[in-house]
C-alpha cells in the first residue's frame, strides 16, 4: 500500500494513493488523528487501515511529508555504501576516517525533526552559514512496532514501511564540529516523501535508488548494496535505545554526492534535486538561497 499525507482545503488528511499515482482516497480518520500523518495508521496496532472516502485528484491537494512532525530526531546511518565510504574518506571532510574508510560498525547520528519538509518545498541555504551544502539520496525506514533489544532476525516485524529522505548536509559545518548534528539539521535540510509504502510493497534487497541535480544523474545504486542491512541497523539502534512507532531511520547514501567531484559540486540557488526510489516515488525539491 502506498500512502500520502496531504492538505485538503487547509485540513490534513492521510490517504491511499491510487495505482496510477493520479489520485488519493483519504482514510476515514478524525482530523485529530490525521494531523500526525502516517503515524495515525501506525497507531492502529495491526488493525489495518480504516475505510477510505471518495478519491481526490492529487493535483487538487498539497503534499506534506508522510510524517510531517516526527516525535523525535530522525536516526541516520553514515557511510553505508562501500563506494560512498571511499568517496567520503577521500573528501577531507570525514572525521571518522582514522578508523578506516569502511566502518566496522554502523555510524549513527541524527537530524532534528524541525528540519523535515515536504516534496515540492524549498530547501533554504544560507550562504552566511554554509557555502558547502550537499545532497544525499536515502531510503528511510519507518518503524511500526517499537521495542528494545530487537534481534536482527526479528527486525522486519518492527518495520511499518519506507519512504525517501534527502539528507541535505552542510559539509563545512560537518567537518568543523566533528559531530554531524549541526551540519545535518539546518532548517529545511530533511526533505521527506512524497509517499510512504508498507514493507510488503517493495523488495528491499533489490530496489534502485538514484539522484539527479538539474537533470544530471549524480547517484545510481541499489538498496541491496548497503554495508549494514536494515536488520543490522535496527538491532544496533535498539540495543539500549527503545525504538518507538513512527521512528524514522535514514539508511545512508551511495556515491555521487557533491563532495565526490573535483572540484565539489555543491548546491546553489535555483538547483533542483530529484531523488527516485523504485516503488516509492520521486522526491523533488528546489534550492533557494536566503537573501538576508
Amino acid at each position: 500500500m502506498k500512502v500520502a499525507t496531504v492538505s485538503v482545503a487547509g485540513e490534513r488528511r492521510v490517504g491511499q494513493v491510487a495505482d496510477d499515482g493520479m489520485s488519493i482516497a483519504p482514510f476515514d480518520l478524525a482530523l485529530s488523528d490525521a494531523k500526525d500523518g502516517v503515524l495515525a495508521l501506525i497507531r492502529r496496532n495491526g488493525r489495518g487501515p480504516p475505510p477510505t472516502l471518495s478519491s481526490i485528484p492529487l493535483s487538487q491537494v498539497s503534499l506534506e511529508a508522510p510524517i510531517p512532525a516526527p516525535r523525535r530526531n530522525i536516526f541516520c546511518v553514515g557511510k553505508n555504501y562501500h563506494d560512498h565510504a571511499y568517496e567520503f574518506a577521500h573528501s577531507g571532510f570525514d572525521s571518522s576516517v582514522a578508523n578506516g574508510a569502511v566502518p566496522a560498525s554502523p555510524i549513527l547520528f541524527s537530524k532534528v525533526p524541525e528540519s523535515v519538509i515536504s516534496c515540492g518545498s524549498a530547501v533554504i541555504i544560507d550562504p552566511k552559514v554554509s557555502d558547502a551544502v550537499d545532497y544525499e539520496a536515502e531510503l528511510a525506514v519507518v518503524i511500526g512496532k517499537g521495542g528494545r533489544g530487537i534481534a536482527a532476525k526479528d527486525a522486519f516485524e518492527h518495520v511499518w514501511g519506507y519512504t525517501i529522505i534527502n539528507d541535505v548536509t552542510a559539509r563545512d559545518l560537518q567537518a568543523r564540529y566533528s559531530q554531524w548534528l549541526i551540519g545535518k539539521s539546518q532548517d529545511t535540510f530533511c526533505p521527506m516523501g512524497p509517499f510512504a509504502v508498507t514493507r510488503d510493497e517493495i523488495d528491499i534487497g533489490n530496489t534502485p535508488i538514484s539522484c539527479y541535480v538539474n537533470g544530471e544523474l549524480r547517484q545510481r545504486s541499489n538498496t541491496g548494496l548497503l554495508i549494514f542491512d536494515i536488520p543490522t541497523i535496527i538491532e544496533t539502534l535498539s540495543a539500549g535505545i527503545t525504538l518507538q512507532p513512527g521512528d524514522v531511520i535514514a539508511t545512508g547514501t551511495p556515491a555521487g554526492v557533491g563532495i565526490g567531484f573535483d572540484p565539489p559540486k555543491y548546491l546553489r540557488g535555483g538547483d533542483v534535486v530529484r531523488i527516485e526510489i523504485g516503488g516509492i516515488g520521486v522526491l523533488e525539491n528546489k534550492i533557494i538561497e536566503r537573501s538576508s
